[in-house]
């Protein structure tokens, strides 16, 4: 079978001021498209290991289709961050292969210690949680020791443990809206294109870490006004971790999972989409018939690094995960000392959006509490 791998720079040009660490030598490793018998054969594998080691998979909108589907074949979820957490905290299974960057792997092993966490490849990371080292993170919340510290799901474990409140872009805007109703200050971490979304829909006194997305950042408000004019009947869908010009473009803001929810609702049967491309085989599935085009990456203003794939979810591959499934390589470990630590926001981020969904009031679940 083809293993051939390739090397990927990534030059990530980071934001200019503030606090922020370099990612400039960046890398991924792109695993080869296997061919259709090897495709097959990979996916016959991967069938009978999840039984025989009593694992499930999950996997995130942005991985490989072929990932997408399998997980959802074989009883696993595709998601976003938010329900990736909620599954592999309440499914039965003992042994999680999760498809997606480091950061969602942690996540599981701190909900599930007692769990077996395997990644396909564990250098699968995150330009932002590269972007936000905890000792730097931690030098500036104790810059501001007044302010609840809230940070993307986008983050390190050590991370975590330094926060108040965990949020992934789904539930963001209720949670921080709640706490700035209680009276809080927030230091927000790490993506500043989506602290500043915030801070403009609640109001809300923040302070931003400098970080951002290596695929969000990249969306150019220049050239999507001219793609608009090229197709005035399409619907703008568009990830709050980018630009603000771009976010004004837009006709729906969401998550990834809204994103779904606008393509399925919206009176339209034409999209320009402005989040990772993988979400384009999640959303042309579910919606036949409709036609979804990519937002612009490149053009006259262009400095195009990502064009629009985070390199570092292109690791993820069906090779990789009949691998670990078959050796238990590749498992995530988690300090033990820090998992209650990093646990607790996450734990409030889960019981919040729990009673939203229920329809419970969510407004008592939010402490009376300072920084970290």
């Amino acid at each position: 079978m083809n293993t051939t791998i390739t090397l990927k720079e990534v030059d990530y040009e980071q934001p200019e001021g503030g606090s922020v660490c370099s990612t400039k030598h960046a890398w991924a490793r792109v695993p080869a498209e296997p061919s259709p018998d090897e495709r097959a054969a990979l996916k016959d594998k991967i069938r009978r290991l999840l039984k025989e080691k009593n694992a499930v998979m999950v996997s995130h909108y942005y991985v490989h289709p072929d990932l997408q589907d399998l997980a959802e074949e074989t009883g696993g979820i595709v998601s976003d961050s938010l329900e990736m957490a909620r599954f592999g905290r309440d499914h039965a299974a003992q042994t999680l292969v999760v498809s997606g960057v480091r950061f969602m792997g942690e996540t599981a092993k701190i909900l599930s210690p007692e769990k077996t966490i395997l990644m396909p490849d564990l250098d699968a990371t995150c330009s932002l949680d590269l972007g936000c080292p905890i000792e730097e993170f931690s030098a500036f919340c104790d810059q501001h020791p007044d302010r609840t510290v809230v940070v993307y799901a986008n983050t390190s474990a050590a991370v975590k443990a330094r926060a108040d409140w965990l949020v992934t872009s789904s539930c963001a805007l209720d949670i921080v809206r709640a706490l700035k109703d209680q009276g809080h200050k927030i230091l927000w971490a790490p993506d500043r294109h989506l602290g500043d979304y915030i801070r403009r829909e609640t109001g809300a006194d923040m302070v931003f870490w400098n970080g951002a997305c290596i695929v969000h950042d990249e969306f150019k408000a220049f050239e999507l006004e001219a793609l608009k004019k090229e197709h005035p009947n399409a619907k703008v869908l568009v990830h709050p971790e980018s630009p603000a010009d771009v976010i004004a473009l837009a006709d729906a803001v969401g998550s990834t999972s809204a994103i779904l929810k606008a393509a399925q609702t919206m009176d339209a049967q034409e999209f320009i989409v402005a989040t990772d491309n993988g979400m384009m085989h999640k959303l042309r599935a579910l919606n036949p018939g409709k036609v979804f085009y990519e937002a612009p990456t490149a053009g006259n203003s262009a400095t195009c690094k990502s064009c629009a794939h985070c390199p570092w979810m292109a690791m993820n591959g069906l090779a990789g995960v009949a691998q670990v499934l078959e050796t238990g390589g590749n498992a995530i470990e988690v300090d033990p000392a820090i998992i209650p630590r990093a646990r607790q926001p996450i734990d409030r981020m889960l019981a919040f959006t729990a009673a939203l969904k229920s329809g419970q009031p969510a407004v008592g679940l939010v402490p009376h509490i300072g920084a970290a």
